[in-house]
């Protein structure tokens, strides 16, 4: 091995170490006994007048209801501290996040989570308290996007970027694609196939018991999606379409393992 490869391995070791670290650090403070503050920072991607004029007109209850599921969901699986959830919506911000690798190479995963997790640390404005966890939200222009590309979020960071529709019409989808991101910064894990959008049976599905078993009345946060049979599953109208899965209440430490 040549002296330049192996200070790289190494460079690349120390990375690994350190993002090790603060994951489990991150995890031991994940006992749900203090509040998460969650800061929403609007941002207009393409520069758009009309993106523009609707993050003009958004206001911190337009995201109310992101903390009021979560935290209702919280108790119902018994977590003990009350509203542990509180959604802020920080000031725009102009400079777009980076966006994740298309290959999905380990390396390059590696350096863009360190890259994210830098944009965070120096695209943090003020707030009345400071966030625990800090959500970009990247806005789009439905009349020029029909389709949105996949959003991603870290648990290890708690840090993620949201592609959302400056919409009126699909401001309520926005929010269960929000707080689907933001479970993720707490380590809930995608519940769904990636290729089809189809959620996984059973832990994409909230009464994977249910006789007969389709349509399904709500979505499973983590799935993503409401099956209505075996090959098709749309997307909730709202939050109040949406529950939170065992497993993914195990995974966030909302039930102790």
């Amino acid at each position: 091995m040549s002296m330049w490869k192996a200070i790289r391995v190494a460079i690349l070791l120390l990375i690994l170490a350190v993002v090790g670290i603060n994951r489990l650090q991150e995890q031991r403070s994940l006992n749900w006994q203090q509040r998460f503050y969650v800061g929403l920072y609007p941002i207009n991607v393409d520069q758009s007048p009309v993106v523009q004029h609707y993050i003009d007109s958004l206001h911190a209850g337009d995201f109310g209801q992101i903390a009021s599921t979560l935290n209702s969901e919280a108790q119902r699986y018994g977590v003990a501290l009350s509203s542990p959830i509180q959604v802020q919506l920080g000031p725009q911000i102009a400079d777009v996040p980076p966006a994740p690798p298309q290959d999905g190479s380990l390396v390059k995963v590696i350096l863009w989570s360190l890259k994210l997790r830098y944009y965070a640390w120096t695209h943090s404005p003020d707030m009345p308290i400071r966030p625990n966890v800090r959500l970009y939200l990247l806005y789009y222009d439905p009349a020029q996007y029909k389709r949105l590309s996949h959003s991603t979020a870290l648990d290890n960071g708690r840090v993620g970027r949201v592609n959302v529709f400056a919409s009126t019409k699909q401001a309520d989808q926005n929010l269960v694609v929000i707080a689907h991101e933001l479970l993720h910064t707490f380590g809930a894990t995608d519940k769904y196939d990636l290729g089809t959008n189809l959620p996984f049976f059973p832990t994409g599905y909230v009464a994977p018991q249910q006789v007969p078993l389709y349509p399904q009345q709500a979505a499973e946060l983590m799935g993503g999606r409401v099956p209505v049979s075996m090959q098709k599953a749309v997307m909730p109208e709202s939050l109040r379409q949406v529950l939170v899965g065992d497993l993914t209440a195990r995974e966030i430490g909302w039930v102790k393992q």
